[in-house]
This record gives C-alpha cells, sequence and structure tokens, in this order.
C-alpha cells in the first residue's frame, strides 16, 4: 500500500478493509474485488470475473479458533455469542464503513472453508516451489 500511494507500484491486491479510505479519498482507483461477489461496502466495483478474469476468487476472512478438547457446550455458546454480535447492527455499520462484512458460520461450516483454504494455497505453495525455511 505505501508503494501505491508512494508511486513505485501500478498494481496491488490489497484487503478492502486497507484500500477502500484511500480510494473514497481519491488517491487510489480500485478495478475490482477478487471475491466471487460484490461487496456489500463497495458494491459500484465488479468481481474481477465480471471484469473478465473468469475463475478468480479469493477472499480474506476472520474467524475465531479454541483449543482441540474445548467443550462442545463451550464451543456452542461462543458460536452463539459471535454470530449475535456479527449481526447486531452496531457490528455491521462498523465493518461496512471499513469495507468489510460479517457473515457467521457454524463451527462445521467455519472448518470446511478453513480445510478449503488449507488445500487451495498447499497447491499455489507446492506450484510455485515454495517452502519453508
Amino acid at each position: 500500500m505505501v508503494g501505491m500511494l508512494g508511486g513505485q507500484c501500478q498494481l496491488n491486491f490489497a484487503t478492502i478493509s486497507t484500500a477502500i479510505p484511500h480510494v473514497r479519498a481519491g488517491k487510489l482507483r480500485a478495478l475490482a474485488v477478487t471475491s466471487d461477489k460484490r461487496s456489500v461496502a463497495a458494491p459500484e466495483y465488479p468481481t474481477l470475473a465480471e471484469a473478465g478474469v473468469p475463475g478468480y476468487n479469493h477472499a480474506s476472512w476472520i474467524g475465531l479458533f479454541a483449543p482441540a478438547k474445548t467443550p462442545q457446550a463451550v464451543i456452542a455458546r461462543l458460536n452463539a455469542e459471535a454470530i449475535k454480535a456479527a449481526h447486531s447492527q452496531e457490528v455491521k455499520t462498523l465493518l461496512i464503513g471499513d469495507g468489510l462484512e460479517a457473515t457467521g458460520t457454524t463451527p462445521g461450516e467455519f472448518a470446511a472453508i478453513v480445510s478449503t483454504e488449507i488445500a487451495k494455497w498447499m497447491k499455489v505453495t507446492k506450484a510455485a516451489n515454495i517452502t519453508a525455511p
């Protein structure tokens, strides 16, 4: 982002929460979002697929994790409270202001998302021959 704002680079794949303040201030121009659907916070920007790059889908996400042996009752309670917070108007308004959107999932749905992401990025790192030091 520093390179973009300083004119040292011409393209950046940034999180919407990082880029949107600079776009709104007129310092950057947004071309598209990388998710498979338009952003609720900035629906005027097309997806990359709509902009002519089909099959591209990457969305940032944040999740809650707990130790593996956490009792199911505790997981259920934490999940219920997190969903309640994510769906509150106060949180939605705060997040959308930063270009983010809270969805909320079940623990099983979130585990599936994490598994899919791990598989996707393992494939990318292997194809690029990226290894840990």
